[in-house]
């Protein structure tokens, strides 16, 4: 794993312009969050609910770039128990997790990750090296969207995503 994060820095400004570029398409492309799902986000810590754009797809974005798939596939990215994705403000989700509201609401505590580290570039810095190093999904960061996300949809119980 050390030689993966030696790597990172130089595979990192191919990712920044991947995640962009999947960012405008998302945000093109998605539909707004219901008025339960902007509530969800707001718990979630999102600060700007309203910019978030919802994408639903067969499959998530992957990179073209051989290289950069072969660092996500090394870190754990991309398989088959992913069935949602956060770049900035555009949520990606499978179409089997379209009604998954804790799915959902993990990747809006996401978006309030990227809100508070300012953006695409520092958010996935820091979230990379974490799925490096303790590993996916023990980082800080993934922990604390998936805690959050089962403590928002225990604590408002029957609350849906959809209007």
């Amino acid at each position: 794993m050390k030689s993966l994060l030696n790597s990172l820095p130089t595979f990192l400004p191919l990712v920044y312009i991947w995640a962009e570029k999947q960012e405008c398409i998302i945000l093109e492309e998605g539909t707004p969050l219901t008025e339960s799902q902007v509530a969800d986000a707001r718990r979630a810590g999102v600060t700007y609910p309203e910019k978030i754009r919802v994408l639903r797809t067969e499959i998530l974005p992957q990179p073209d770039d051989d290289e950069l798939m072969f660092l996500a596939l090394q870190i754990g990215l991309f398989n088959e128990r992913f069935s949602g994705m956060t770049l900035g403000y555009g949520l990606c989700l499978r179409q089997d997790a379209w009604d998954d509201r804790q799915t959902l609401v993990h990747e809006c505590v996401h978006v309030g990750q990227y809100e508070k580290r300012g953006g695409i570039r520092p958010f996935l810095s820091q979230y990379l090296r974490e799925c490096i190093d303790p590993g996916y999904p023990f980082g800080r960061m993934e922990q604390e969207a998936n805690l959050l996300a089962k403590d928002i949809c225990k604590q408002t119980g029957a609350l849906k995503t959809t209007n």
